[in-house]
């Protein structure tokens, strides 16, 4: 066959604004269920797992081992994002969004089915490690094929604001996620290590329904249809992507580090240090975490609206700045155990030490890549550093107040993967300007 018969054949290499809006609705939609899904665990894992799945005679040993199985999710996901965005650098984006929410919400609704401890007793705690390792890699693949849709789908000078759509996901769940659980944590102790915790698991099937159903919808991504019908699909993505371009490779690595590090500390580790350390009530932790996310709904858009404007690095500067400033701050006011303050202080952390980083990614990430590797480069190391900075932080920090006494440590720790972070940035080119359509 000819090129020119090819290139006849070859679909539109631009979608329509309707067809746009609808893979951008049908992203975020997914992406919310997805951080639902795998969110859901941190907060039983803070509150609920410790007791029915890791019982133990120190309650630290408890928590610890429950913060760790929260963990193992994060270190699947690398897994997840290297065969998923194989995958989709093969063989498309569409169907492994698809198989990915799938694969994550039956993971999600089998936890709620588990017995305990008390029932089963080890097979309780080593079937909810390998459910949380089939979240993790559902996750993995999930999130960079969900970005890679829309940016390539959306227009070259609104990259930046679509993407930030999928990134709103993240708090959505967030917020659904906190929410569902302060309303099941408002039932007697009893009924709620009984039954109450399972709600929130058993009722994502719901959504993963709704989101399949959505997601079937919409589109290939027209860039990838543009490869397949020009025969440019790379043979070995996953090679092309880690070992054939690793600068672009380390530097989504380091871009997500801080990021990653700092939301975790916040919605996981934090929920234990100031319910078991300060003493603060459970219901005002989680309310704290859910309107800062009701915040972060506003300001991801924004910021991903103005890294279209200014472009995308400026903000990884920006975020790793504010969390070397604050890093100290933010257990200070912690510790004055005023609700407002608390609040207060949750909010503007998740916005700066979070949002400033998170809203242009889904757009910056992929745009670091070549559209033949695209999905396996975001995919793997998006992954990988939130495999080291979302697993271990909560865990880590944990250690570090209980062997040092106070959260100096957290603070100094917090401030180095700043330093990382930024150091990336330094070394990352910006793409705000750059071609979707280079293979």
């Amino acid at each position: 066959m000819s090129y020119s018969a090819v290139a006849h054949e070859a679909p539109p290499t631009t979608a329509s604004p309707s067809e746009v809006k609808r893979v951008v609705f049908a992203s975020s939609i997914g992406t919310i269920i997805e951080w639902y899904d795998f969110l859901i665990y941190g907060t039983a894992a803070a509150l609920v797992f410790n007791k029915l799945f890791f019982p133990a005679a120190d309650p630290l040993v408890g928590t610890l081992a429950a913060l760790g199985s929260a963990a193992v999710g994060f270190f699947a996901r690398p897994f997840g994002g290297a065969v998923f965005g194989y995958l989709g650098d093969r063989l498309g984006r569409k169907s492994m969004l698809l198989l990915t929410l799938v694969i994550m919400g039956l993971g999600t609704f089998a936890i709620g089915l588990l017995p305990t401890y008390d029932q089963i007793g080890i097979w309780a705690p080593i079937l909810l490690i390998t459910l949380r390792i089939v979240q993790g890699i559902g996750l993995g693949g999930e999130w960079g094929g969900a970005a890679l849709m829309v940016l390539e789908h959306a227009p070259k000078n609104r990259r930046g604001f679509c993407g930030s759509l999928v990134q709103v996901g993240f708090p959505i769940g967030l917020i659904l996620s906190a929410g569902v659980f302060a309303l099941v944590s408002k039932l007697p102790e009893e009924d709620f290590l009984s039954w109450g915790w399972r709600v929130p698991f058993l009722s994502s099937v719901v959504l993963v329904a709704l989101g399949t159903f959505i997601r079937a919808k919409v589109a290939e991504s027209p860039v990838f249809l543009e490869m397949k019908a020009k025969k440019q699909i790379s043979h070995n993505p996953f090679k092309e992507a880690v070992f054939q371009n690793p600068k672009n490779f380390l530097v989504a690595v380091g871009l997500k580090i801080c990021e990653v590090s700092w939301v975790y500390m916040l919605t996981v580790f934090m929920v234990v240090y100031a319910t078991k350390n300060l003493g603060l009530p459970r219901s005002l932790m989680l309310d704290a975490i859910m309107i800062a996310a009701a915040i972060e709904i506003v300001t991801i858009p924004l910021f991903g609206y103005l890294s279209d404007k200014v472009g995308r690095r400026p903000f990884y500067f920006a975020g790793t700045l504010f969390t070397i400033a604050f890093a100290f701050p933010l257990f200070w006011l912690m510790e004055l155990r005023d609700p407002l303050v608390v609040i207060a202080a949750i909010a503007v952390a998740l916005s700066f030490g979070h949002g400033l980083m998170f809203g242009p990614q889904a757009t910056y990430f992929p745009e670091l890549f070549g559209a033949k590797v695209r999905y396996t480069g975001a995919s793997f190391g998006f992954q990988v550093s939130a495999a080291i900075g979302g697993g271990l932080t909560p865990v880590l920090s944990t250690l570090l107040v209980s062997k040092f006494g106070g959260t100096v440590g957290v603070s100094i720790m917090l401030i180095v993967l700043a330093l990382i972070t930024m150091t990336a940035a330094f070394y990352a080119r910006e793409t705000r300007d750059s071609s979707v359509r280079e293979f």
